[in-house]
């Protein structure tokens, strides 16, 4: 059972962490808090948006505000399932092939603009993110603790874009939508990469390092013990199961989507600092968590309407435990 002062300092340090990476990406700070809710349930983020948001300043912040070892990929459509998990090199001077490790080898993988690539490169993700290991000729390597994936994209109506795999998208704990900001906003963004700069080079310079790699475990075992009443457990597998037969929903959610919501949902209970799941954090993180894991009926595509709407629909329809 986790006490108190761990919860105390968990709650202080995502709330660090929420202020550190809200320096470099400005007035989206409901982006900002479901990123470090994942992070404290150890689970991987696809971010989209349209380009020029911040998905990839978003990642960066992020990186050097956790510490640890980051990865890049740039996904292209020439790009090769080895370009990401590496391959074995024959080595003529010993006789003996040697594993070439690539860039998912890390703490904090960025894959960016992951669904210009085709399927079978996206698809070398797969094993990474639900295994935590890559496996390359016949030898699985393990990848080091902390692993997280935050994958951007563009929205699939652009060109030139492929649409990710139901199975690669399940692998995503929540994905998160970057929207234009406020006037203010972005008044502030424009100014503040203007005044004294040459280019428009990502700057995340005044995100201060408030966690390291050793810390980020830490903070993930104490959100892995918030404790979850089975009240509220009931309201988030309720949830999920009523996205399989609501009106409009061709394909709702699976199992693994219960674990998913309970999991972001400890995280949020953490980042406010409560020692236990209120059916309020459930219903906070459940769009995030099941927007990418629903097929809208061709109806209500046809119509313009998105998985947020249907969702918004079914969490105001569906009792919430009082108790």
């Amino acid at each position: 059972m986790t006490g108190s002062s761990d919860i105390d300092w968990a709650a202080g340090r995502l709330q660090a962490l929420e202020a550190s990476v809200g320096l470099a990406l400005v007035g989206q700070g409901q982006v900002v808090r479901e990123v470090v809710v994942a992070l404290a349930a150890a689970g991987h983020v696809l971010v989209e948006g349209l380009p020029g948001l911040g998905k990839t300043l978003l990642v960066r912040a992020l990186a050097r505000a956790v510490g640890g070892r980051f990865g890049r990929i740039q996904f292209t459509p020439d790009l090769m399932p080895s370009d990401v998990t590496g391959h074995a090199m024959f080595d003529m001077k010993t006789d003996r092939f040697h594993i070439r490790r690539g860039p998912v080898f890390c703490n904090l993988l960025l894959g960016d603009e992951i669904n210009r690539a085709p399927a079978k490169t996206q698809a070398a993700l797969l094993e990474a993110m639900q295994e935590q290991q890559v496996t390359i000729e016949g030898q699985a390597l393990a990848l080091e603790p902390p692993f997280l994936v935050l994958a951007t994209q563009n929205p699939i109506e652009q060109e030139g874009t492929y649409p990710l795999p139901q199975a690669q998208l399940d692998r995503f704990l929540v994905k998160v939508f970057i929207d234009y900001p406020g006037l203010a906003e972005e008044l502030a963004v424009v100014r503040q990469v203007t005044e004294g700069s040459i280019g428009d080079a990502l700057d995340v310079s005044r995100v201060e390092p408030v966690l390291t790699p050793e810390e980020v475990i830490r903070v993930q075992q104490t959100a892995a013990s918030v404790q979850l009443d089975p009240a509220v457990l009931d309201y988030a597998v309720r949830i999920v199961r009523a996205t399989r037969d609501w009106n409009g929903i061709e394909t709702g959610a699976g199992p693994r989507a219960g674990v998913a919501l309970v999991r972001a949902a400890r995280g949020h209970a953490l980042a406010a600092g409560t020692p236990f799941v209120t059916p309020d954090d459930v219903k906070a993180m459940a769009p995030a968590v099941l927007r990418h894991r629903l097929k809208l009926g061709a109806d209500l595509e046809i119509e313009g309407y998105r998985p947020d709407e249907v969702l918004a629909d079914l969490l105001a329809d569906l009792p919430a435990p009082r108790a």
